[in-house]
């Protein structure tokens, strides 16, 4: 069965991390469902990049997905925060047992304040991780702790990606989409 992820974005969402997360999970062959949590398709990224999403978050409200993940940014993690739908998607997904994560600011902004990081060990962007409990921050590139993903940023969107691939189909697609020359060579 073909995992189904939802990336939520808006207006200030990370460019790199967004695409990154979807073009990687896309040629994984993942259904990656682009989702604008504001009123329009399109999205202004932070460095001005126009993205368009698939469809927008109301749209979603009663889909389930086997991933949600939150590309960074501010204002977009910021604005990610303020979507009531996305906020409750989320807890569902907590709460039902299945992955969610987050990149750069999106742990600070959105999971913390949710307590989706509660009794989780995490990272975040560096010039957010006094947001996360001191006792659980941690400094990896990549944080894996029970259903749950974080990562730094822009630097590290590509390791965050792979690792997500890696959660829902295994390591071996993970190293796959990773080096093409590894399909070649089998």
């Amino acid at each position: 069965m073909t995992p189904k992820v939802l990336v939520p974005i808006a207006d200030g969402t990370e460019e790199i991390e967004a695409v990154c997360i979807i073009d990687v999970l896309r040629r994984a062959e993942a259904d990656v469902t682009v989702a604008s949590v504001g009123s329009e398709l399109q999205v202004t990224a932070s460095r001005g990049v126009k993205i368009v999403a698939d469809v927008l978050l109301e749209q979603c409200r009663d889909a389930t997905f086997d991933l949600i993940v939150l590309p960074g940014g501010i204002p977009g993690a910021e604005h990610l925060h303020a979507s009531r739908p996305l906020q409750d998607l989320l807890k569902r997904q907590q709460d039902e047992g299945r992955w969610y994560a987050a990149i750069c600011a999106a742990p600070a902004v959105v999971l913390q304040p949710q307590g989706l990081l509660r009794g989780k060990s995490a990272t975040s962007h560096p010039a957010f991780m006094e947001r996360l409990d001191p006792e659980r921050a941690q400094t990896e590139r990549v944080v894996v702790d029970g259903r749950c993903v974080t990562s730094r940023g822009p630097g590290t969107a590509l390791a965050f990606a792979l690792k997500l691939v890696e959660v829902l189909f295994g390591t071996r697609k993970a190293r796959e989409v990773a080096d093409p020359m590894l399909v070649a060579e089998s």
